[in-house]
């Protein structure tokens, strides 16, 4: 039976060491609550760092049989890679990066060493509990490299993986040096997930621009595998929160609140302490209301928790002595003998007191300047069970794309934030309660557990397609079967793309002229009164007039657009336009005049931008440049962009060889149908074959052919023996 393996840094129990020995806590947090339905069930396992290291053996040992209990399988840390790994590479390298810090960002060889290796460490630790065909779901910015091995170790297993904090724009992405290698290790996975669509977006933006590869409609193909990236909003255990707000423990919680802050309206900050947070622009807008507005001095409080993190790094020592500052200053400013307005913890919470300020705040000011998601927001609207309450919330976090009822403000505008604490403020609660259904329906309905779900079926789903996409070698047995229904059939058609099929690539496209061999067998094939034979391609109709037009063959051109039968004269397929050419035709040729060797081929309604010529690296970068701007263009102009091998082509969406074999297959009848091609063009024609064609895809093992052949001389090999049929 296959399993489910989950991976993350951190596994959901931390192992502490205390006088009367090692105690095991229990993470409260929405991802240990989310997976706890898979990771507990039949021999699934969560693979992570258990909090600690370890230099005793058996303490090690002793952790590792505590932890297989209760369905976990521990990673050990050495001190050093603690230091270089998690808080060098993850969280001076990438999570400055991928938050748009990057002037904090510290770029050191060492970390990235330490950073392959423990990447390498959780891989080993994967293998020695996973089985071929398990199912795995790798969690975070920790582990990018991840992926790709495990692909190396698993090679048909299902390899998902989420980023929980943003991932950043293509042009901030490229500052590190190692932005190739770690896209790289996230695309060993089948389904890629994050937050939002910005993150999807600036994902697939990175790796159409620094590897070259083709993204379209969320797909990446990588030349063997279409891997799916999508958004995954994450939820909260909404049921958890409302039954914490409604319990009877939490009416108890709730009376030193309500008497500490009676007359008060309560304006609630929690967060990690971070600079990714905004927490001192949060301060200075606080301050600003008190300043602007006379009236609601001692009459609101801001109870601030800040939860301790890495406060012996130097920047975030700086920043928590900003926070002392400003609240020192604050305070000393404005408070009262009854009324501080500043109410400052710097410690953490339990879940139980999290709550009860959830519930007794009226007002959440939510303000970081990067967030993947946020999920203290979530958890504050899921415990209003009267819906009275407002929440202020960042544009720039991920949740503010689900929340739109919030407030929504700018973190870098404080006269925004201020007004909309001051709106918050003096909010009638007939709004409050209609905004606060909103987000509640919205929450309930995608909550942790439909999170987890959502994500599982897409991978099960993209495995599905890439199997589905996966096409065997015409063994001997199918190809005595196919020359069988060739001899029996009384009208064959055989559709046969022309480069790379009939033909191997050349330097110069001018030169691929068919070769006597070709033209003999070509020749045969037409002389048997049984069969139609069309050469479909995506070259123009005079070209193929002068290759092939003294042959009985019928010629599709241009993709689709132009139809010649046999000996006849040229008919257009489609009625279309080429006025696009004017527009197009420039940015082709300014790209000509920046990429030595490559060059235009003009059609009658299209342009193909040929590279084949052009220095390998240079031709990729070009190409995607060029392949992401003539995108851009031709979603307004009903166009189409088609990557082919080293060609860019630009023509109308209408024409396809799908569509013009599909027209093809109306006007003649047949018992027996052939189709053969090399590139993604050829995949519009065997998407339209029916269930009975042989569809043959050369040079690949994944297309919607249902077989494959290596290259253009096997083409010609089962052609030739076509011919000795008759």
């Amino acid at each position: 039976m296959s399993k489910t393996i989950i991976i993350s840094n951190r596994l959901p129990i931390k192992v502490q060491r205390k006088e009367e020995g090692l105690a095991y806590e229990t993470s409260e947090g929405g991802l240990a609550t989310g997976l706890g339905s898979i990771y507990k069930e039949g021999d699934n396992v969560w693979i992570g760092w258990p909090g600690l290291f370890f230099e005793d053996e058996a303490e090690e040992q002793e952790v590792t049989l505590s932890l297989k209990s209760q369905s976990m399988h521990p990673v050990f840390l050495t001190e050093s890679e603690i230091k270089e790994f998690y808080e060098g590479f993850s969280n001076e390298t990438l999570w400055p990066s991928f938050h748009y810090f990057s002037q904090y960002t510290v770029y050191d060889d060492v970390y990235w060493e330490a950073y392959q290796h423990v990447n390498r460490k959780f891989c080993q630790a994967v293998m020695q509990v996973a089985q071929p065909g398990d199912t795995i779901w790798v969690h975070d910015y920790q582990l990018l490299l991840l992926p790709a091995y495990l692909r190396e170790a698993f090679p048909d297993s299902s390899i998902g993986f989420f980023q929980h904090i943003p991932f950043p724009s293509f042009e901030v992405f490229r500052m590190l040096p190692w932005r190739e290698q770690l896209l790289k290790g996230i695309l060993g996975a089948d389904l890629i997930g994050f937050h939002t669509y910005d993150d999807v977006r600036h994902f697939l933006s990175s790796v159409s621009r620094i590897i070259g590869m083709n993204t379209a409609q969320g797909m990446i193909d990588n030349g063997y595998r279409q891997i799916m990236v999508d958004a995954f909003p994450m939820g909260i255990d909404y049921e958890k929160y409302a039954q914490l707000a409604a319990s009877p423990e939490m009416k108890e919680k709730l009376i030193p609140y309500n008497e500490a802050l009676s007359g008060q309206k309560v304006i609630l900050s929690i967060d990690r302490l971070d600079y990714s947070k905004g927490i001192p622009a949060r301060l200075q807008a606080f301050e600003l209301l008190l300043q602007e507005y006379p009236e609601f001095r001692e009459k609101v409080t801001l109870f601030m928790l800040v939860v301790p993190s890495r406060d012996q790094v130097e920047k975030y020592k700086q920043l928590k002595e900003t926070i002392d500052e400003l609240v020192g200053r604050i305070n000393s400013s404005y408070r009262t003998i009854s009324w501080n307005p500043i109410q400052y913890f710097y410690r953490s919470f339990p879940i139980e007191e999290l709550s009860a300020l959830y519930t007794v705040a009226d007002i959440a000011l939510i303000t970081p300047m990067r967030d993947g998601m946020n999920l203290v927001c979530k958890e504050f609207v899921a415990s209003k069970l009267d819906q009275k309450g407002v929440l202020i919330l960042s544009e720039m976090a991920g949740a503010a794309k689900e929340l739109s009822d919030a407030l929504i403000i700018n973190p870098n505008d404080l006269g925004q934030m201020v007004q909309a604490m001051r709106e918050a403020m003096t909010m009638p609660e007939a709004e409050q309660q209609i905004r606060m259904q909103h987000m509640q329906d919205i929450l309930k309905r995608y909550d942790i557990h439909q999170w987890v779900s959502i994500f599982m079926n897409r991978l099960e789903y993209i495995k599905l397609k890439q199997l589905s996409l996966a096409t065997e070698y015409l063994s001997q047995e199918e190809r005595q079967a196919l020359l069988q229904s060739y001899r029996q059939a009384q009208q064959r058609i055989l559709f046969l793309d022309y480069d790379g099929t009939l033909t191997g690539f050349v330097q110069n496209p001018k030169h691929a002229f068919p070769d006597e061999e070709l033209l003999r067998v070509l020749d045969q094939l037409t002389q048997e009164p049984k069969n139609r034979v069309v050469v479909i391609s995506g070259r123009d109709r005079h070209t193929l007039e002068d290759w092939l037009g003294h042959l009985p063959v019928d010629i599709i051109a241009e993709h689709g657009v132009w139809m010649r039968q046999q000996t006849h004269e040229w008919q257009m397929m489609h009625h279309i336009t080429n006025e696009w050419k004017t527009e197009v035709r420039p940015i082709m040729e300014m790209h000509v005049s920046r990429t030595p060797g490559s060059f235009i081929e003009e059609k009658d309604y299209s342009l193909v931008w040929h590279y084949r010529k052009v220095d390998a690296s240079l031709g990729e970068l070009r190409a995607r440049e060029l392949s992401n701007h003539l995108q851009f263009m031709a979603a307004n102009i009903n166009l189409q962009v088609m990557e082919g091998d080293k060609v860019l082509e630009v023509k109308n969406v209408e024409v396809n060889k799908g569509l013009a074999t599909l027209r093809w297959l109306e006007l003649h009848p047949h018992d027996f149908l052939l189709a053969i091609g090399d590139d993604r063009t050829d995949e519009d024609m065997f998407k339209m074959m029916p269930d009975d064609a042989y569809t043959i895809k050369v040079g690949s093992q994944r297309s919607f052919a249902k077989y494959n052949l290596d290259n253009h001389q096997e083409v010609r090999k089962l052609l030739q023996e076509l011919c000795s049929q008759h």
